[in-house]
């Protein structure tokens, strides 16, 4: 990455050279504009759906080291830190790391359906965003599968009007640094961006929680025409982190911070490149197609791999090597077409997306130190691998994915305070498997048609309503399909079963919501009020070894109502106030076929990871009396939620407070940061088993951290 910085230093000296070549353009927040519900630019008073926009002016003030500590400032959104960028989501779920959200980069997803990962935003460069929109419920009909709980689109930034560089470097106490750069210009027909970040964390608060991370992104605009532009975007990635894991309960208690492994990783390499052909027929036709290749290499030694029971044998565990590798060869093409007639857009488009993906994982053994006995409990003090055996794989696959799909959506005004939106999405995903570990070869289909109709109401200039109906749908991500059940293959002596009758999960979703923008916008109040039923969800049971068995629930429910409040009362101050009441439960979960299980159908319970309230509120102030200083207190609540899928345990939740501050004297910006600024004992997540043994397994967040940073901006105009 050094050689990156250098580029990116010769760039900033070439942006001086070329200020009298270029124009002096002003860019405009649109922060009313959204591109991500409607897959094209709509005004906020057009899209049935609860949306929401982190702005440029946000990313840049909130000088986050992570995604989650912007993205969470969206009412509805709760993005779990599991340390070191890695992340879990609750967007109308509970935390999980299922595939109900989509990620987006610029409209494309970051990974092929059928190969989710709920840690793919950590390949995201943070200093490469020009804003971030939030789709809250489902989005299929437009974006296909997986677009279920949210939508999260990344919107990189574009080549500026004018030359600009901007350079910064970033550290904490714990050991965290980060340097970044980035540079652009448009000289002619020729735009240019480019972005470069290198963070490393060393020593940190948590034991064995190291992890480096370095993005390359770079983006080319030519205009061909007035009328045609060809955009290219590549994004070269590498990651490596130790995985620390959870903590037992008396650890978390005592905050002692340690990691029960020294062996446990994560590494990802990754490549997105993507070239699009954009083109107006006229003021009321455009069409674009892009084509575009992805190279993924993900390899793990994953700490929620390990299996211990403290019954069976406590001082002996096993664990696991694996490696997911993925390419994808795809398309997209998209047509927007409007008429005159009751002031109707219509967008058409269809995809295409071939990605051959091979996975592998074999067993390691591990010794298991215990604890001191604590109340009759066992505890594990540390892990040390015995053996590794790459012999005994326990899983071992290679498959060819074909996802195509048509979609098309209309919306239209025939009074000038109404606009109705239907949708509509046909998705067909095929996927061809030879599967090592049973010598079986073999096709699955998965498809689905999802629709969505909406209406918004506009009765005044202030204010608006609306309502929809959408359908979400997910198949099993594979990498389930193929997993071996446990009691099956490894080991035990028995032949490998695996989840080759996985049906795909399906969400119908009912939602009304609104809007107020009152005393000249100085006030705005939005909301949103939902009820989302799941049939069919891919839900995991945890056994007492910590192996995991996945079911498909025959209907949970996910209702709750989000609500966002902005209020500027003068050029000093803003208040944002966010929260959301929730609640998720199964209505039909089948757990056991035993007669004699006390328990055998989870129908009625709550969720486990699924806090009533969540909320995250913010006051800043820029005062008149020094300018270009900013100071913000932020804080953050979740509240209590059960451990556990038969509702014995909880955890207490937390709030949390973070203060930034900033001060720009001519090019130049200092500003500082201070998470959980009370030095507040919480986890982010908690996780039981519910057998009577098992024990809580705490995330914990890091202690009062004092983030520092210097940022150098340069813009040039004429």
């Amino acid at each position: 990455m050094k050689k990156i910085f250098i580029i990116l230093l010769i760039l900033g000296q070439f942006i001086h050279a070329q200020n009298k070549k270029v124009k002096d353009t002003s860019r405009t927040e649109l922060d009313n504009i959204f591109v991500t519900a409607n897959r094209t630019k709509t005004v906020r008073q057009e899209t049935p759906v609860a949306i929401s926009k982190i702005s440029a002016k946000t990313i840049d003030e909130t000088k986050a080291t992570a995604l989650y500590e912007m993205v969470n400032k969206t009412p509805g959104v709760l993005m779990v830190n599991l340390g070191n960028e890695q992340h879990m989501m609750a967007i109308r779920q509970p935390m999980t790391t299922n595939a109900y959200y989509l990620y987006l980069e610029d409209g494309l997803p970051i990974r092929p359906l059928g190969i989710f990962n709920h840690n793919a935003l950590l390949e995201i460069n943070q200093f490469n965003l020009q804003a971030i929109e939030v789709v809250k419920g489902p989005a299929s009909s437009l974006y296909g599968p997986e677009a279920v709980g949210g939508t999260i689109n990344l919107i990189s930034q574009k080549p500026s009007f004018y030359p600009e560089f901007k350079f910064g470097i970033q550290a904490d106490q714990w050991g965290y640094k980060r340097i970044q750069a980035s540079g652009g210009a448009t000289i002619g027909k020729l735009g240019f961006h480019i972005a470069g970040i290198s963070s490393i964390q060393e020593n940190s608060w948590m034991t064995h929680s190291d992890y480096q991370k370095d993005n390359l992104n770079i983006r080319l605009d030519y205009a061909i025409n007035d009328n045609t532009r060809l955009i290219s975007n590549t994004m070269i990635g590498n990651y490596f982190s130790d995985m620390s894991g959870g903590v037992n309960e008396q650890d978390f208690y005592n905050r002692d911070y340690k990691s029960t492994s020294d062996f446990t990783y994560r590494k990802s390499e990754a490549l997105r490149s993507r070239l699009t052909l954009e083109h107006d027929w006229n003021t009321n036709a455009n069409s674009s197609l892009t084509v575009y290749h992805r190279d993924n290499k993900l390899g793990q030694n994953p700490s929620y791999g390990i299996r211990w029971s403290a019954t069976n044998n406590p001082t002996s565990a096993t664990g696991e090597v694996n490696s997911n590798n993925f390419k994808s060869y795809g398309a997209v093409g998209q047509h927007t077409q409007k008429f005159d007639f009751w002031n109707t857009t219509m967008v058409s488009g269809a995809t295409f997306d071939f990605s051959p993906v091979t996975y592998w994982s074999y067993l390691i053994k591990l010794s298991a130190t215990l604890n001191p006995g604590d109340s009759g409990k066992q505890t594990v003090n540390k892990y040390e691998i015995v053996s590794e055996h790459p012999e005994t794989k326990l899983a071992n696959y290679s498959a060819d994915i074909y996802n195509t799909a048509i979609f098309k959506q209309i919306s239209f005004s025939p009074v000038s305070e109404v606009t109705f939106t239907l949708g509509g999405r046909y998705d067909n995903m095929k996927l061809n498997y030879d599967n090592a570990l049973d010598n079986s070869t073999g096709n699955k289909t998965y498809d689905k048609f999802t629709f969505k109709a909406g209406v918004n109401y506009n009765p005044f200039k202030e204010a608006g309503f609306y309502g929809n109906y959408s359908q979400g749908f997910s198949p099993p991500n594979i990498t389930t399909i193929f997993r071996a059940r446990p009691g099956t293959g490894g080991t035990t002596g028995k032949p490998a079963e695996f989840y080759y009758n996985l049906e795909p999960a399906t969400f119908e979703n009912f939602e009304i919501g609104g809007w107020v923008s009152v005393y000249k916008n100085k006030l705005s109040f939005d909301y949103a009020a939902y009820y989302m039923e799941g049939k069919n969800e891919l839900l995991n049971i945890k056994l007492e070894d910590n192996t995991t068995d996945f079911r498909s629930a025959g209907e949970t429910s996910h209702k709750g109502i989000e609500f966002g409040l902005n209020y500027t009362p003068n050029r000093q101050w803003h208040i944002r106030l966010g929260g959301t009441v929730a609640e998720h439960r199964y209505i039909d979960f089948k757990v056991s076929d035993i007669t004699t299980d006390a328990l055998q159908n989870l129908g009625g319970y709550e969720m486990p990871s699924a806090p009533r309230w969540t909320g995250n509120s913010e006051l800043s102030y820029y005062p008149n009396w020094f300018p270009n200083f900013r100071a913000a207190v932020e804080c953050q609540y979740v509240s209590s939620f059960y451990q556990n899928q038969i509702n014995t345990v909880s955890y207490e939740g937390y709030t949390i407070f973070n203060g930034r501050l900033g001060y720009k004297y001519k090019n130049v910006e200092f500003y500082g940061n201070v998470l959980n600024f009370t030095d507040k004992l919480y986890a982010y997540n908690v996780g039981r088993g519910n057998v009577t043994s098992a024990q809580s397994s705490y995330l914990a967040a890091a202690p009062r951290t004092f983030l520092i940073g210097l940022q150098y901006n340069l813009c040039l105009k004429k």
